[in-house]
């Protein structure tokens, strides 16, 4: 399931993902506010994974730099979670995403948070 995150400042979006990551929750709850995000400017984006049954973080994350040119619109990316193989993903993930991918444990959200809209 994704969640999105609330009170973010403008040019942040982030969500939240638990459970099983389904195509319906990348088509109906992730992308649309992804786009109206990107259609603002650039995006810095955070990603909070908590406990998961499924999820294909490179896939999600692929097909959203696929879909809107995150190429140029991704300024940075905070990664926040404790499983241990999407931690290890995150190193090849982060070499394909464009902008800076930097990340956190979940005790470190605050942080993630704090980094991921400083100027």
């Amino acid at each position: 399931m994704v969640e999105p995150i609330a009170d973010l400042p403008a040019g942040t979006f982030g969500f939240r993902a638990h459970g099983e990551l389904t195509r319906a929750d990348y088509d109906e709850r992730l992308i649309p506010p992804l786009r109206e995000a990107l259609a603002a400017g650039a995006v810095r984006l955070l990603v909070v994974v908590e406990e998961v049954e499924r999820l294909d973080l490179g896939r999600v994350l692929g097909e959203a730099r696929s879909d809107f040119s995150l190429g140029r619109a991704l300024e940075r990316t905070a990664l926040v979670t404790d499983v241990g193989w999407i931690r290890a993903a995150s190193h090849l993930c982060g070499r394909l995403l464009p902008g800076e991918l930097r990340l956190f444990h979940r005790a470190e959200e605050d942080q993630a948070r704090t980094w991921v809209a400083a100027p």
